[in-house]
């Protein structure tokens, strides 16, 4: 017996762990060399693990265990292959075959193991989000089958056959790179074609594409929590996007109200009394999903990590508004995008860190990293979580070029079509929670940048100009900065000279 150990192998730096989600191929069978024998999941993606030789593939790990970089998965035991390669024509191989033919068809059926595939070097492990496909059912070469969640993006896993798709992890599952997510028969298509007939009217219906009626995992997450299904789909390929959600939802809520006002206007009464009388006291425990858990420990590690402090200003925003008041219109008839805050916070804070490079560097061990560029990561809240994609060059780039970036990775995190490439980097970031009306807070860092500025709500207040009380639009900033890195001197002069460009914002139109 010759056994070939299949061990995690080393996904990236910031990589430890992963989940074994699922296994492609089953405990026994005869694996290909480079066939994806399982998946893992690791924070950020899920990956597909391929085998490093031919022969029986036998378990180690299951699925479900988190195993660390080395750990081992599985063996391969070649001597089956090599053993099985020369009986194969001869008669007494055959009987095997037909004893088992009738059982599980295996003398005819090719198995394709679907693991979690290598998606960045940082991604040791994701999250099963939803299937596209049922088990059971046929599958198409390249259809998506399932959606992967990571901490940065929903990524969608095509098929590398056409067969019979077997689930072998669950929805929830997390899964490390190379973990088993599904198999795929490939010769049960045309056995499995009678079965298809009999559910030949539900079939058609999913058949001409693999994502139509499929809820994004925003949509499926509202789907799931009001009880809906069968919303019509108005996105890419028909897929239900969120708003399809929210509308159908929304639909459902005015629906009993109008249809059972005439009818249960009698029962209605007795049951409230019930309700108020005895109330609820349920819970309901759900898993966090990846993207969740990354930002928790993320955020957590910043704050045990970092020595960080936040400092406050406030910016006269009267100049500002008079400034996208007066050339909106031509702004959006040459452009296509309106002139917003964040276009011009944007350039105001490149323009500074430009000028103070101890607020634009970040640690890495003993050693400072400066940046002669500025990319400022802009926090996007998603029904999944807050990611930060950053805008690259901010200090080289015009509004409008800033504008249609942030418009562009705003959609795509809103819809799960953010890829990890563009999550990547960032020196600076900049989080408005004046969106949700905040009035102040304290921003934390996004490791291992060393500042994050924070923009608020715009406040109509009394203030004293030359001498008299007027009315002028204010917000609070706030900057918190990791004064390992950065001075509390330098950090206020950094606010100060962002402050002083945004209420003078010739100065920053012209480079002054």
């Amino acid at each position: 017996m010759s056994l070939i150990e299949l061990r995690v192998p080393t996904i990236g730096e910031s990589v430890t762990e992963v989940t074994l989600s699922q296994w492609l191929v089953g405990n026994g069978d005869i694996v290909k060399l480079d066939q994806p024998v399982c998946e893992f999941e690791s924070d950020k993606a899920t990956l597909e693990f391929p085998a490093e030789a031919e022969g029986k593939l036998i378990w180690v790990a299951a699925e479900g265990d988190d195993l660390e970089i080395g750990a081992l998965v599985a063996k391969v035991d070649t001597s089956v292959t090599s053993g099985a390669a020369t009986p194969a024509p001869a008669p007494a191989a055959k009987p095997a075959k037909k004893a088992s033919a009738p059982a599980a068809s295996n003398g005819a059926v090719s198995v394709i193991e679907m693991k979690v595939p290598t998606i960045g070097e940082s991604v040791t492990e994701v999250t099963l989000s939803q299937w596209l496909i049922g088990d059971g059912e046929t599958v198409n070469l390249d259809d998506p089958i399932c959606e992967f969640e990571s901490d940065k993006a929903t990524l969608e896993f095509p098929a590398e056959a056409t067969g019979k798709l077997i689930h072998v992890a669950a929805e929830g599952d997390d899964l490390e790179i190379g973990a088993l997510v599904a198999r795929i028969e490939v010769g049960a298509t045309a056995t499995s074609a009678p079965a298809k007939t009999v559910s030949a009217p539900a079939a058609t219906t999913s058949q001409p594409s693999a994502v139509s009626g499929h809820p994004s995992p925003a949509a499926a997450k509202i789907m799931r929590e009001n009880n809906l299904s069968n919303v019509q789909g108005t996105g890419r390929d028909g897929r239900v996007t969120k708003e399809d959600a929210l509308k159908a939802a929304a639909n459902k809520s005015a629906a009993p109200a109008t249809t059972s006002a005439p009818k249960s206007a009698a029962p209605a009464a007795p049951k409230a009394p019930a309700i108020s009388a005895g109330g609820t006291r349920g819970t309901e425990r759900k898993k966090m999903s990846r993207m969740r858990r990354t930002i928790a420990k993320n955020l957590l590690a910043a704050k045990h990590e970092s020595a960080m402090l936040t400092t406050f200003n406030e910016v006269d925003l009267t100049n500002i508004m008079a400034l996208r008041k007066k050339y909106q219109e031509q702004f959006v008839a040459k452009y296509g995008v309106k002139l917003g805050f964040m276009s011009l916070f944007s350039k105001a804070c490149a323009k500074v860190l430009m000028e103070m490079p101890d607020v634009n560097a970040m640690i890495d061990g003993d050693h400072l990293v400066y940046h002669d560029y500025a990319d400022i990561s802009i926090a996007i809240s998603t029904p999944t979580g807050l990611v930060v994609p950053p805008v690259h060059n901010v200090e080289s780039l015009k509004f409008h070029e800033i504008e249609l970036k942030i418009k562009e990775l705003a959609g795509k995190a809103r819809s799960g079509k953010l890829t990890l490439d563009e999550m990547r980097g960032g020196t600076f970031t900049i989080t408005n929670g004046g969106v949700f009306g905040s009035m102040m807070s304290t921003p934390i860092l996004n490791k291992p940048q060393s500042a994050v500025l924070g923009m608020h709500t715009i406040q109509q207040r009394p203030m004293a100009v030359n001498g008299e009380v007027k009315i002028r639009p204010m917000m609070y900033l706030a900057l918190s900065y990791d004064h390992r890195v950065i001075d509390g001197s330098t950090s206020v002069t950094f606010l100060v000279k962002v402050k002083q460009l945004l209420e003078d914002p010739t100065t920053l139109l012209l480079d002054l």
